[in-house]
């Protein structure tokens, strides 16, 4: 598959984005909004898939230790209530916000897959000014991203 947009290079400032989520109506998540905490930025395309499920309910079990020490969102384009659908329904309490408006995640994170219009599997590591202090993406869509090296980054920068 090929993925469109810029590539996201270690230790840059990760581009701005504007996300949506579903509580209390749509809300709107910005790269703002996760600084001062170092964050995880889980990326899958669609959780309505077992692969997606099973990264987001790892993130969510694996994170809850750090509690409110980090920033943690899953990121899709599935539409925000389908999210949070998802969330009620598995009892994941990260946070989940969607692609599914404009797009410009995908594009300016590299991360979108040209084929399909949906996100590609990925995990990005931010520190608390919000420069990226890890990335991977994960080279066959349907194989989970390495929790161990991504949650040791987290580790390094709490």
């Amino acid at each position: 598959m090929t993925l469109e947009g810029d590539d996201l290079a270690v230790g840059v400032a990760a581009p701005a984005f504007s996300l949506h989520y579903a509580e209390n109506g749509i809300q709107t998540l910005t790269l703002d909004d996760l600084k001062g905490k170092p964050a995880i930025i889980s990326v899958v395309p669609s959780l309505d898939t077992p692969t997606c499920a099973t990264q987001t309910k790892r993130f969510n079990e694996e994170l809850g230790a750090l509690g409110d020490k980090i920033n943690a969102v899953t990121v899709s384009r599935d539409l925000p209530f389908a999210q949070a659908r998802f969330c009620g329904a598995e009892d994941v309490k990260m946070r989940t916000a969607s692609d599914y408006q404009t797009h410009s995640f995908g594009a300016d994170y590299g991360l979108t897959i040209e084929e399909l219009k949906l996100l590609t599997r990925a995990v990005i590591v931010l520190d608390a000014e919000g420069k990226v202090a890890y990335k991977e993406i994960v080279s066959e869509v349907t194989q989970e991203p390495d929790y161990s090296a991504a949650l040791a980054a987290l580790r390094m920068l709490v």
